[in-house]
């Protein structure tokens, strides 16, 4: 069907020149379709009057007063979930050539009788009023370090006004994490808005208790966050994250872009955390290049930052046990066992820990996730089991005494070949020997024995990583005194007269 005012252009110009082909291109009108136009003389809504006959049988019609009652019951039903519902039967009389009136359907049902859509309505932001605080989980990304997946979120911060952003990466949704995540924005920023949003996470507010399930308090943590910084804390309504659309909106957009140039960069395997970051902060200066003048209306607002920030680690102050274990937030890590007894003061980060004994820095250790678990680290027990090798059996947590899959076949080969006292023994040796050296070195080794049909042992490998060296006793050189040699000769001279 065409416009009256196509029809009206192919009238005028049919009337100057006479000819079809000219004028329907002049009214941008298929040739056919002109010369049934100028034939009938009749405009497009007297030509084209609707019809209330089908032109071929309804496909549907057998099941479509099914498919209505379904959809009022449940309007969350796909239309896929039904047509593939109603095809399985074989008395629907449905076919997969009746996929798209179906989908037609469907939409043309929820247009008429199904329920009221939800409506959004756009707000007017002003420069420099409020930033929104998000976290995001970043699994779909598929990013791995050195060939092992990155389980990772991040903490986005977003101005609505000028859709600035920045995001910070982090393992959970921690108050730690919020705090790092916004002194990073705020750094970015050089200066803070005048209020901060975030939804109902309990790293920002809490249930309370004459309103459970209502509404929520801001945890005092938070306050003292929001105080240090001048910002007004400002919150969404319980199960309602679309009052915080801009964030919400530019957490997709956010992943939606990194996943785009993980393609370009062809790989998404980085050889540290620290590449990684790099690389997330260029596609955020870039994304963030596109939106200065609106961003200069909102650094014109922001307030001063105060002159020092927030500790974003929490200290605590355990006590090695006799197992020579700390327990830091219900989760347990081994230390040296020379600190046994000895009360250590530990900076729990976001995603890992800095121990210390007193004022003297000791080392770092990863953070464990979830709620209850233990990080053993062989090498600081390894010496008080080979004094206790009968412990191995038992130990609680002889899991980590395996440093990877093959370490545990080694141990198994060698308690078969040794039995189960003697190859323990053996098997601890090799842990020793891996403590001295490196996992990696001591791993290759193993797949080399562990290939063969022979037994072996720790000193096997500990001779294939480093051969014991051949003593070679140096003689001191001998020079004949030809005196002695001369006076020899006259004896034997004499001798034979």
């Amino acid at each position: 069907m065409i416009t009256n005012k196509q029809y009206q252009r192919l009238m005028s110009e049919y009337e100057k020149t006479g000819k079809i082909i000219v004028s329907a291109l002049k009214a941008d009108v298929h040739p056919q379709t002109a010369r049934k136009y100028i034939e009938a003389a009749t405009p497009p809504e007297q030509l084209q009057k609707p019809h209330t006959w089908r032109t071929r049988p309804d496909p549907l019609e057998k099941i479509w007063p099914e498919v209505g009652a379904m959809l009022r019951d449940a309007p969350e039903l796909e239309a896929r979930t039904l047509f593939e519902h109603f095809l399985a039967r074989p008395d629907s009389g449905l076919e997969e050539s009746h996929l798209r009136t179906f989908f037609r359907r469907v939409r043309h049902w929820r247009a008429t009788e199904g329920p009221e859509r939800e409506v959004f309505f756009a707000q007017d932001r002003k420069p420099g009023q409020l930033l929104q605080l998000d976290w995001t989980y970043a699994r779909e990304l598929n990013v791995k370090i050195n060939g092992e997946v990155l389980d990772h979120l991040f903490c986005h911060c977003v101005l609505p006004y000028s859709d600035w952003q920045w995001a910070t990466r982090c393992i959970s949704e921690s108050f730690l994490s919020l705090v790092g995540g916004l002194q990073a924005a705020l750094r970015q920023l050089g200066g803070s808005p005048e209020c901060l949003g975030t939804d109902n996470s309990s790293a920002a507010t809490h249930e309370l208790e004459s309103f459970p399930g209502r509404a929520r308090g801001y945890n005092t943590e938070y306050l003292e966050l929001c105080t240090h910084y001048d910002l007004t804390p400002v919150t969404i309504n319980v199960g309602c994250p679309h009052e915080q659309g801009d964030v919400e909106s530019q957490n997709r957009h956010l992943k939606r872009r990194l996943a785009q140039h993980l393609v370009l960069r062809g790989s998404r395997d980085f050889n540290s955390v620290a590449d990684y970051d790099r690389f997330v902060e260029g596609i955020l200066r870039s994304a963030n290049g596109k939106r200065q003048k609106r961003l200069a209306e909102e650094r014109a607002c922001l307030r001063p930052l105060p002159a020092g920030s927030l500790a974003e680690y929490r200290e605590c102050e355990p006590v090695v046990s006799s197992q020579s274990l700390i327990r830091v937030k219900k989760h347990a890590y081994s230390v040296p066992s020379r600190l046994i007894g000895h009360t250590l003061r530990v900076e729990l980060y976001e995603a890992h820990l800095k121990v210390y004994l007193g004022r003297e820095f000791l080392f770092d250790l990863p953070r464990l996730r979830g709620d209850r678990g233990a990080l053993v680290d062989f090498r600081h027990v390894i010496a008080p089991l080979l004094r206790k090798p009968g412990a191995f059996a038992n130990y609680r947590h002889r899991e980590a005494l395996y440093p990877s899959p093959v370490f545990r076949a080694a141990h198994d080969r060698l308690v078969a070949d040794h039995g189960e006292r003697p190859g323990v023994i053996e098997y601890l040796q090799v842990l020793k020997l891996a403590a001295e050296v490196s996992v990696e070195a001591v791993e290759t080794q193993l797949q080399k024995c562990l290939a063969g049909a022979g037994k072996w042992r720790a000193t096997t490998v500990r001779d294939q990583l480093a051969p014991p060296e051949r003593k070679v006793i140096e003689l001191p050189g001998l020079t004949p005194s030809l005196h002695a040699y001369d006076a020899l000769l006259v004896e034997e001279v004499a001798h034979g007269r």
